[in-house]
C-alpha cells in the first residue's frame, strides 16, 4: 500500500503541474475522439519507476504500453491518467489508478484525485478508506431514488447501444450522471456520493483498483460478460435492479 501511494503521488504531483497548460504530444488511439498525450506517458514513467525500483520481481501491466513479467506471482496494473479528455479539455475529474494483483485477484488498490486532495484505498479484506477515513456505499435500496453513473465508448457503434441502453436505465433511476471517468465513479459509488455504476467497454486498469475500493467499501459488483465486458457496481439492492435492467437489453441484441 505504502508503495502504490508513493507511486500515484509521483505521477499525481506531474499531473497537477500540467493541468491546464498546453498539452504536448497529443496522440490519437482507438479512435479520432480516444487520445493519448505526453502528461499520460510522463505520468506512467513516473510509476513505474518507483515500482520496478521497490518491487522488481513483480510484474507490470500499464495503459500506456509499460508491460513487465512477475516472478512474485503479484502484478500491479496502472491507469496513469483515467480522464484523458477531461484532463485535456481542463476538466476537474480525473484521476491516477494503481492495483496489486495476486492469484486471488486485487489485492491493494489506490486512486488518486490530486484535484481534489483525495486519495481511495482497499486493501482485501481490510476495508476502504478516503484519505484514511472508513468509507462505505450508499446503502440505497430503491432503484428509481439511485443516483447512477455510466460511461460511454470511443466507439460509434457502442456508443449507439450505450444510448439504447441509456433509454432503458433513465426512467427508472432518480438521475444519471456521466464524469468521464471510470476510477472516480466508481470511488464515488465506495463513498456513497453515486448509488450505483454501470458501463460496458472497460479495460482491465480502468476498474482493477476501484471495483477492489467498491468491494471493500460494501458494495457488490456484478460482471457484464460478453464483448465488451461490462461491469455493475453499488449499493447490492441497487445493483440487483440496475442489472436486470441491462442484462434485458443485452439480451435483446444478442449479447
Amino acid at each position: 500500500m505504502a508503495v502504490a501511494q508513493r507511486a500515484a503521488a509521483a505521477a499525481g504531483e506531474l499531473l497537477l503541474e500540467r493541468f491546464r497548460a498546453p498539452a504536448r504530444g497529443v496522440q490519437r488511439k482507438s479512435s479520432r475522439t480516444d487520445m493519448v498525450s505526453d502528461a499520460d506517458r510522463d505520468a506512467e514513467a513516473a510509476v513505474e519507476q518507483i515500482l520496478s525500483a521497490e518491487r522488481p520481481d513483480d510484474g507490470l501491466l500499464a495503459e500506456e504500453g509499460s508491460h513487465s513479467q512477475a516472478a512474485s506471482g503479484r502484478r500491479w496494473v496502472v491507469d496513469p491518467l483515467d480522464g484523458t479528455t477531461n484532463f485535456l479539455y481542463g476538466i476537474p475529474a480525473w484521476a491516477v489508478s494503481i492495483a496489486l494483483e495476486d492469484a486471488d485477484g486485487s489485492l491493494v488498490g489506490v486512486v488518486l484525485d490530486p484535484v481534489r486532495g483525495e486519495t481511495f484505498t482497499a486493501i482485501r479484506g481490510q476495508g476502504a478508506a478516503r484519505n484514511g477515513e472508513t468509507i462505505e456505499v450508499s446503502g440505497e435500496e430503491r432503484l428509481d431514488t439511485a443516483l447512477v453513473a455510466t460511461g460511454f465508448s470511443y466507439d460509434a457503434t457502442e456508443r449507439s447501444t450505450q444510448a439504447a441502453v441509456l433509454a432503458d436505465v433513465l426512467p427508472r433511476v432518480r438521475d444519471v450522471r456521466r464524469a468521464g471517468a471510470a476510477a472516480l465513479d466508481l470511488c464515488w459509488v465506495a463513498s456513497g456520493r453515486l448509488d450505483a455504476y454501470y458501463e460496458r467497454g472497460l479495460k482491465h486498469w480502468d476498474w482493477a483498483a476501484a471495483s477492489l475500493i467498491v468491494a471493500e467499501a460494501g458494495g457488490e459488483l456484478h460482471w457484464l460478460e460478453g464483448e465488451p465486458l461490462g461491469l455493475v457496481a453499488g449499493s447490492p439492492r441497487v445493483v440487483e435492479g440496475l442489472r436486470e435492467i441491462v442484462d434485458a437489453r443485452d439480451e435483446s441484441r444478442g449479447t
